[in-house]
């Protein structure tokens, strides 16, 4: 009775594919066909393994007189190596289509099997073991892949490709036949084939590693490495998984053929006429090259080429060809150089193309000057005009005798050389000719036309003796903490430790003598129970430098840089008993062994903030040490301490200028010295040069014609003022010595001006100073 049912139902199946596809005069094969479309789309891989577990749908001897219903044991070995390779997205399936059939007659296939599918699902349950139909809608990709028309063409063997036959030890490459120790097999829907067969006729590298127990393979760079029963494999290191378990038979190892072809990216088409695959192997071989030098200048620079080209398959590179390649270009612009190889196989790389940008050669710049007369007289301003050019930048002036005036006569030669920023430079100079006629002495022209930043020589013993300024001063609340002792740092410590609230300023300035690298840091901790804010108003950060004077000197011009662009100003919050760092330029860079670092800042905080400026090893956690540094000895010379009160603000109403006059600075008479404490020795402490002290100072009433300088009287002096608003070099290239020198700070026009000078006195250099008011000469 079943197997009268049976029969009935494989009619009914018939019935149904034969309303979708024009019936041949071999419907016996067509039906087989539409099977095997039925697999590939639907993954219906019933191989005999799944069969012992299905035996109604098991082929056996009776069955095979039914060629309509069933199908040999052979001929589903070779559905299934479709199917699995279908499944791993082979590029193409081809398909016997009959002449003048349709894309909705290939669409037609695809229903139909669908209702085969269907009733092999009915079959299983008729024989009471039941196997589940393929769910269509799993696997929507696949559907719609295979829903497309059937195509014609039938892909050809090349002398490249390697064949593989359904179910066959036969392989064949290159017009030869060859046979493998076992056949291409199907084992639960995945094909095997065996190792040592397939990468010989590939040309890859196999063999056996005892220690891991692994089966090598080497196909140019890449490593492949199998374990027999194992579904793993690695390439080139990476473990990933098969879609089945190598295994062993008769001696011969057999792994899925999916696992190299992906691993590889060996590209192939399954051919179900002529029941075979095709490997394709013609992988080509890779172009690369690189260019010395970088930078490429048109008509100078000799171009080397280095050539890294390789062959996945190890193939050795038997030629080569370029585009576009020269040794030397003789113009500038971009130019594309391609490069191409072949492999002993006959196969071309793809192009491997660079773009050159070929750059106009630098030509040295242009040293070119000129001035506004030729001839002039002894003590006549000069005026230059400096028209260098150059084609990238010039970084560099070297004048010679460029006087502003000259004070003898005759032909007076001036010279110019620049160097621009490839290191190439240029010269020109100029010969004039000075008359024996003085228009002005030098004392005069000094006074009346050096410009600000510039210094000349005068009598500075007459000095003391000039009127003073008869200033009064008071002081802005504003605490300074001056950190300059010990000034040559021998140890790693703490060099200042204090709390303070409120406008605080500080003056770090440090030299490294510890023997090592180091770095500088200041170290801000709440030991408040509530929130506090630090505000930063203005910095100004200088080195390391080698030279105290220097690093003195560019602190003081950032300082003042930042109160005009506020630059600096930023805020921080520290949480009760935290720690964080603070003025953190200080610590950007290593202090090596004799360099120097300066520093100015204004801050604020709400609540009072202790402060600790340490010098550490580079490589140390400044949180982390904290605790564990000793405080410093003070060196005995210099005089750190915490000082109130260190904004002196100076005012004086009066005229000044129309005689010669004098204001003294940090000479602890009428400016004295501010006094605080040592907080770490808890002694007083007496700010000698008030050092950190910055002057705010005004004269509202300075005479017309007047000439402001700067004149040291305790030293050399290096360093900046800010004169109504603009930053002055106190001599732009060193040093102001004293008593005999002055630099020119100012000079006011024909009518009375106020004018504003901000001061503070720069580390390294010496105090105190006067600032000197004298009427110019008459023009």
């Amino acid at each position: 009775m079943k197997l009268k049912k049976l029969s009935m139902l494989t009619v009914l199946a018939l019935s149904q594919v034969a309303t979708a596809v024009p019936v041949s005069a071999q419907e016996t094969a067509t039906s087989a066909a539409q099977q095997v479309v039925a697999q590939e789309v639907y993954g219906v891989n019933k191989t005999a393994e799944e069969g012992q577990n299905a035996p109604q749908a098991r082929v056996t001897k009776q069955e095979t007189e039914n060629k309509v219903a069933t199908e040999s044991a052979e001929t589903a070995n070779e559905k299934e190596t479709a199917a699995d390779l279908k499944t791993e997205k082979a590029t193409s399936i081809t398909e016997e289509t009959k002449p003048g059939a349709s894309a909705e007659s290939a669409t037609g296939v695809t229903k139909s099997t669908e209702k085969t599918a269907v009733t092999n699902e009915q079959t299983d349950d008729i024989t009471g073991e039941v196997t589940a139909a393929p769910n269509v809608k799993s696997a929507p990709s696949e559907e719609s892949a295979e829903t497309k028309p059937a195509t014609n063409a039938v892909k050809i063997a090349t002398p490249t490709d390697l064949v593989l036959y359904f179910n066959s030890t036969k392989m064949e490459q290159g017009g030869v036949t060859y046979n493998a120790p076992q056949p291409m097999q199907v084992k639960k829907g995945v094909s095997y084939v065996p190792i040592r067969a397939l990468v010989d006729r590939v040309g890859y590298k196999v063999s056996y590693d005892k220690k891991t127990k692994e089966t090598v393979i080497v196909s140019g760079a890449n490593e492949l490495r199998f374990k027999t029963d194992s579904s793993k494999y690695t390439v080139n290191g990476v473990t990933k998984t098969m879609k089945g378990t190598s295994y062993q038979t008769k001696n011969t190892f057999m792994v899925p053929l999916t696992a190299i072809t992906a691993a590889l990216d060996i590209k192939y088409k399954v051919d179900n006429i002529g029941k075979k695959v095709i490997m394709d192997l013609a992988t080509k071989p890779v172009a690369k090259f690189t260019i010395q030098p970088g930078e490429i200048m048109a008509g100078q620079t000799v171009v080397t080429y280095s050539t890294e080209s390789s062959s996945p398959q190890g193939l050795s590179i038997v030629d080569e060809r370029w585009e576009g390649k020269q040794e030397v270009f003789a113009s500038a612009g971009k130019y594309d150089v391609s490069y191409s190889v072949q492999d002993s196989n006959g196969t071309w790389s793809d192009p491997y193309t660079v773009t050159i940008e070929v750059k106009q050669p630098n030509l040295p710049p242009v040293a070119m000057f000129t001035t506004d007369k030729e001839e002039y007289k002894m003590g006549e301003l000069i005026t230059i005009n400096d028209q260098s050019t150059d084609d990238g930048k010039i970084v560099k002036h070297d004048w010679n005798n460029n006087a502003y005036a000259f004070f003898t006569p005759g032909p007076k030669t001036i010279s110019l050389t620049v160097t621009d920023d490839s290191g190439q430079t240029g010269y020109f100079e100029k010969t004039i000719v000075i008359t024996s006629e003085t228009l002005y002495s030098q004392d005069e022209f000094n006074r009346l036309f050096l410009p600000a930043g510039e210094k000349f020589a005068f009598d500075g013993s007459a000095v003391p003796s000039w009127t003073k300024v008869p200033y009064t001063f008071s002081d802005e609340p504003s605490t300074l903490i001056r950190s300059n002792s010990p000034e040559t740092v021998n140890s790693e410590g703490i060099v200042y430790q204090e709390t303070a609230a409120g406008n605080t300023r500080f003056m770090i300035h440090h030299v490294n003598n510890t023997g090592k690298n180091v770095k500088m840091y200041v170290v801000a901790t709440n030991t408040n129970f509530t929130e506090a804010t630090i505000k930063t108003e203005n910095l100004g950060f200088a080195g390391p430098s080698p030279i105290a004077t220097a690093a003195g000197k560019s602190s003081v011009e950032r300082y003042f840089e930042s109160m005009q662009d506020g630059s600096k100003r930023s805020s921080i919050t520290l949480a009760p008993g935290e720690s964080k760092l603070v003025m953190t330029e200080l610590s950007k860079s290593v202090m090596k062994q004799g360099g120097v670092i300066s520093l100015f800042s204004d801050m604020s905080s709400d609540y009072p903030i202790q402060y600790d400026v340490i010098m550490i090893d580079e490589k140390l956690d400044p949180l982390t040490v904290l605790e564990k540094l000793p405080i410093l000895d003070r060196d005995g010379v210099h005089n750190r301490g915490t000082y109130p009160n260190s904004t002196r603000v100076i005012r004086y109403s009066e005229p000044v200028g129309a005689t010669s006059m004098r204001l003294a600075l940090g000479d602890n008479q009428d400016d004295p010295n501010l006094a605080g404490m040592d907080p770490m020795l808890g002694v007083e402490a007496s700010n000698s040069g008030n050092f950190g002290v910055l002057y705010k100072i005004t004269l509202d009433r300075v005479a017309p014609n007047t000439l402001i300088s700067f004149n040291p009287r305790g030293g050399k002096y290096s360093g900046f003022a800010m004169v109504n608003g603009d930053i002055t070099a106190i001599y732009s290239k060193g040093q102001v010595s004293a008593p005999n020198e002055q630099a020119v700070l100012y000079r006011t026009g024909d009518y009375e001006q106020k004018v504003e000078i901000l001061l503070t006195a720069a580390p390294g250099s010496n105090l105190p100073v006067n600032l000197l008011f004298t009427q110019m000469p008459k023009k």
